[in-house]
């Protein structure tokens, strides 16, 4: 019987207390497999687990059908692995998304596929995790279901944490088959997910997801017309689980740290950093970012330069996020997420960011000098938060520049950059630094953002002679783009490289081109290489598939280094200028049709789907225009009506309104001055509206009013939309992005090498 877990953290505590009062007997009794046992032993998957539960009918009802419907339809369109909530006591709950039965199976499925396609083959994979709760029981359940099909699984010792970079990093540069790692990114405590690698180190496509997802169909048709499936699973001891190769390169650490030198880690930058006189702040939410950064850092020479937060590993990521009070006031166990950038609006209209006022700055920097740098790592150490301490009395000038803050005392504030505002600054500093090196004109330059990302990132582009190639919202997005012009050096080196970007425009990189920047508003980012980066076996890449904090932490803290005591928002202001950048300004509000943080799961799954619902019908009102206007079967003046007639009396007008667009995953509006996007999330019952352009309040106007809007269709709409481009706009949108996916796609197949481990 599942016995309640107690903690020495109160909040921490009412979320035990909340899950187990709410979890039902039969589901706190269930024992389908004891990872305990440290032996070999068999999960028999029988025809009763996938019914539903039926206390007399069907009492081993584990409704497995419904959780794999759900899981099925996630894959389609996942941007950064499946994943959803777990019941954090009971992991073999199925009535969640993210489940020990729903791993194991997802695990045997991808082997088997793996088995198909590579015959007699030394299959090796990586895989790890970061602090989640139960990712250890994944982690294991993975490698030795893994080892029972004979596929060899690289863990490092004592199946520690490492970043998702890391796992990606060694898929690539090791000429693995690919790799599992188990997280969810920024996402509440919660949640949960496997992020599924490919032989590249970048998450999976939909088409690569698809095919083990028909696979656990194959298997759930074998046990309805059979009756039960034999799973086997490895002794945890199995010399298939390769803890030792992992050891011998200090989880690969050291070839990281070689990769960062013939990248953003040149001696120019380090120097700064060793030459600077204060310490640089790294918060590392959860914990799990510092048993790898701090290595990295160690091996860089430079660890002596910054201070640390928060270095303990905890799955309730030490509060970060947490309250007991829901945004609406109510009295319950509510959950921000850790993304410090998160903004809110308390009841009189003042904004405020629910994550890091809890991270309690104001007694924790009380001792640092103004000026002093905080970088906020999440949990996996793939994005990076920019911060920095400033004296009050520079609130109208950031301000008028369109930065938030943080009040820390009465004549000191913590500036917020965005990922748009940082990132901008980041890559005009490295930039500088290429120049510096007298490496510039070596390449042309460009760079890959998502359609989300700032038009600042465009302008500076266009100012910079550096191309810029628009992709969808994720990061495997970014990667395919990489992986597209790798085709091309490879197989025409002396020809120009022409790529078409998510808005139908066909971009020439230059010949031999190299990748400045990859990134995206959310806060991940990557930089390219002068060299193209060789894996063992002899690929060649332009950068690497996974977003990284370190990265964005070596870059940044050269940067700061170089600005000593002048403060960020300064250099920020003074790259507008120099570049004449028009859309300065950049906003996201996120809307969330349910409490993710309710215990309730069949409360959890009902709010959810009703939320799915009011979510599609948002996505589809500027969807379906987006899908006519690209058929020519409606007009740009068409659509203004439309809109006009609808939101005018809100206070927007959309008369300088260019083009509406579909972009692969949303509907980008453009226009003259501004762009508002407007994009229903894959994975979850949320609506994201993003803007950027130069007026920062009519920008957040558009944002909140558009994205907010019930979807529910108007008379015009109706007249000017066919009800067939109304109800088949989401599977033409699919067709649309499939194409753009495959144009000039690299499927180059993957052969296994030798291995020397």
């Amino acid at each position: 019987m599942l016995e309640l877990k107690k903690s020495q953290n109160m909040l921490e505590n009412e979320l035990f207390k909340s899950v187990y009062d709410k979890t039902p007997d039969y589901i706190k009794n269930l024992n389908l497999m004891d990872f305990t046992n440290k032996g070999e032993f068999s999960f028999i998957l029988k025809r009763e687990y996938l019914k539903p539960y039926e206390p007399e009918k069907n009492p081993l009802g584990l409704n497995l059908e419904e959780w794999f419907e759900n899981y099925a339809k996630e894959a389609k369109v996942s941007t950064a692995g499946i994943r959803g909530p777990q019941n954090i006591l009971q992991p073999q709950d199925t009535r969640f998304p993210i489940n020990l039965v729903g791993i194991v199976l997802a695990t045997l499925a991808k082997a088997l596929v793996a088995k198909e396609k590579y015959p007699n083959k030394r299959i090796v994979k990586v895989a790890g995790c970061e602090v989640r709760y139960n990712s250890k029981l994944f982690l294991d359940a993975i490698a030795r279901i893994q080892a029972a099909q004979g596929i060899e699984t690289l863990v490092p010792e004592g199946r520690k944490t490492i970043p998702i970079w890391l796992a990606s990093f060694l898929a690539f540069k090791l000429d693995l088959l690919g790799g599992e790692y188990i997280t969810s990114s920024h996402g509440i405590s919660v949640k949960n997910a496997t992020k599924d690698l490919n032989c590249q180190g970048s998450q999976y496509l939909p088409e690569e997801s698809m095919e083990f997802v028909n696979k656990i169909q194959e298997i759930f048709d074998y046990v309805n017309k059979n009756g039960s499936y034999e799973i086997r699973i490895s002794a945890s001891d199995n010399p298939l689980i390769n803890e030792e190769a992992m050891s011998r390169i200090n989880d690969g650490v050291d070839l990281y740290v070689e990769y960062l030198k013939s990248g953003v880690a040149q001696d120019v930058s380090i120097n700064s950093i060793k030459s600077f006189d204060n310490k640089i702040v790294i918060e590392s939410v959860g914990g799990s970012a510092y048993r790898t950064l701090s290595r990295v850092l160690n091996k860089l020479g430079i660890s002596d330069k910054f201070d640390w937060l928060d270095t303990e590993e905890d799955p309730f990521f030490h509060s970060i996020g947490k309250s007991d009070i829901t945004p609406k006031g109510e009295k319950a166990f509510y959950d921000y997420s850790v993304d410090a950038t998160v903004l809110s609006k308390k009841a009189d209209g003042t904004k405020y960011f629910p994550v890091i006022e809890t991270m309690n700055y104001k007694e924790r920097l009380k001792n640092y000098p103004i000026g002093t740098a905080v970088l906020i790592t999440d949990p996996d150490h793939d994005r990076l938060t920019v911060t920095q301490i400033e004296n009050s009395d520079r609130i109208p000038f950031l301000k008028e520049l369109g930065i938030d803050y943080v009040c820390l005392n009465d004549n000191r504030i913590l500036t917020v950059f965005t990922a748009n505002q940082a990132f901008l600054m980041l890559m005009d500093f490295w930039a500088k630094q290429l120049k510096m090196m007298n490496k510039w004109n070596n390449h042309p330059r460009f760079m890959i953002k998502t359609t989300a990302s700032a038009l600042s990132w465009d302008e500076w582009g266009k100012t910079n002679g550096v191309k810029v190639v628009n992709v969808p919202v994720g990061f495997k997005e970014i990667a395919n783009i990489m992986k597209k012009v790798e085709l091309k050096l490879k197989t025409n080196p002396a020809e120009p490289v022409i790529i078409d970007d998510v808005l139908g425009n066909p971009i020439n990189l230059g010949v031999n081109p190299r990748l400045l920047f990859g990134g995206e508003e959310s806060g991940g980012m990557i930089m390219g290489t002068e060299e193209l980066i060789k894996s063992q076996n002899g690929r060649l890449a332009i950068a690497m598939r996974e977003k990284s904090a370190t990265e964005a932490i070596i870059v940044a803290s050269a940067l700061i280094a170089n600005q000593k005591d002048i403060p960020l928002s300064d250099y920020l202001k003074q790259v507008f200028v120099d570049n004449n950048i028009i859309g300065r300004y950049d906003t996201r509000v996120d809307i969330a049709y349910y409490n993710e943080s309710e215990p309730d799961i069949e409360k959890l799954k009902s709010d959810k789907l009703a939320g799915e619902e009011k979510r599609t019908k948002n996505d589809i009102f500027y969807l379906s225009m987006a899908i006519a206007l690209r058929a020519n079967v409606i007009s740009v003046d068409d659509i203004k009506q439309i809109l006009n007639n609808k939101f005018n009396g809100d206070g927007l007008t959309f008369n300088n309104l260019k083009s509406v667009k579909f972009v692969g995953d949303g509907t980008y509006l453009e226009f003259d001055n501004k762009y508002i996007e407007i994009r229903p999330s894959g994975t979850d019952a949320k609506t994201k509206a993003y803007g950027g352009g130069l007026n920062k309040a009519e920008i957040e106007k558009y944002a909140s009013i558009l994205g907010n809007y019930s979807g529910e269709r108007t008379e015009l709409h109706n007249i000017n939309i066919p009800l067939e481009y109304y109800e088949q706009a989401k599977d033409m949108a699919m067709e649309y992005y499939l194409a753009f996916v495959e144009k000039d796609a690299n499927n180059e197949p993957f052969e296994i090498p030798e291995y020397s481990f």
